[in-house]
């Protein structure tokens, strides 16, 4: 009788249910289109990537995720965007509730230059009234040490936000950002404004932050992608100068083995 040997199964892990999803978005500027029919589900607890060229609805898509959006004149968005099964454009939900939950860092350090440093952290809790019942001092440094920011102002609380480095000044951002416990943080382009030293320094934090935070960040650089994001969205816009998702998956598989020849194209430098 022949004998077979016993195979072993591969154990496939599960993926989590994503803690974002977008369902067939679209964005408009006025009459242009800036991205039509975008799916993407982006997992919890994990840095999210968003890559293309200019002009490609990046930031776009990125200010949707948490109804930015539509703070601009004449701009509506179509399809759908999922926090927990829960469309955040549903005429029932509060955008300032969205926002509290999916929190956004902008491409320039914007800390209020008329607060200091301890009232810009706290800003958010108060302009939500969430300071009710809270220890702000505790929420202070808290925040301010998950950016590994706490050692270096301390002693000076009640200086202005503005007094400090760029570097400095987008980990305060940051910080403000995480006192209100959002869910999801949103970084447009984090570190364009800053030097290589201070870029390290928040690519190390994010690294941190993923245990605790879904981070998604649009980026135009190709090795900060790859050395931040566990997941990469490469988006394109065609002849019509509408942004399109045109492959999404693991940033390894992205850089190295692309699915698609437009991606290949791009992260190798022939054209963008």
């Amino acid at each position: 009788m022949q004998m077979t040997a016993d195979v072993e199964t591969p154990v496939v892990a599960e993926q989590p249910a994503p803690a974002l999803r977008t369902d067939r978005l679209s964005a408009w500027y006025g009459a242009h289109q800036a991205i039509r029919d975008v799916n993407l589900d982006i997992l919890p607890n994990r840095v999210t990537a968003i890559i293309g060229p200019s002009g490609c609805g990046k930031s776009t898509a990125l200010r949707c995720l948490n109804r930015m959006h539509e703070v601009v004149r004449g701009t509506r968005v179509g399809g759908k965007v999922l926090l927990d099964d829960e469309d955040i454009y549903a005429p029932s939900v509060d955008p300032v509730r969205v926002r509290r939950r999916i929190g956004m860092v902008f491409q320039k350090p914007n800390p209020f230059p008329m607060m200091s440093i301890y009232d810009n952290v706290v800003a958010g809790l108060k302009l939500t009234g969430e300071t009710r019942g809270r220890d702000l001092d505790t929420v202070v440094e808290d925040s301010l040490r998950s950016v590994a920011l706490w050692d270096e102002v301390k002693g000076k609380l009640q200086q202005s936000g503005a007094s400090l480095s760029g570097g400095q000044q987008q980990r305060l951002c940051i910080a403000r950002a995480l006192a209100v416990e959002p869910e999801v943080l949103l970084m447009d382009e984090p570190c364009s404004a800053l030097d290589p030293v201070a870029t390290y320094k928040i690519e190390e934090l994010m690294e941190g932050l993923k245990d605790r935070y879904t981070i998604v960040i649009v980026t135009h650089n190709m090795q900060q992608a790859s050395r931040v994001a566990d997941f990469t969205a490469f988006f394109l816009a065609g002849e019509e100068r509408v942004g399109e998702l045109i492959e999404y998956g693991p940033t390894d598989t992205m850089f190295t083995r692309p699915g698609d020849r437009r991606t290949e194209d791009y992260i190798t430098g022939r054209f963008g």
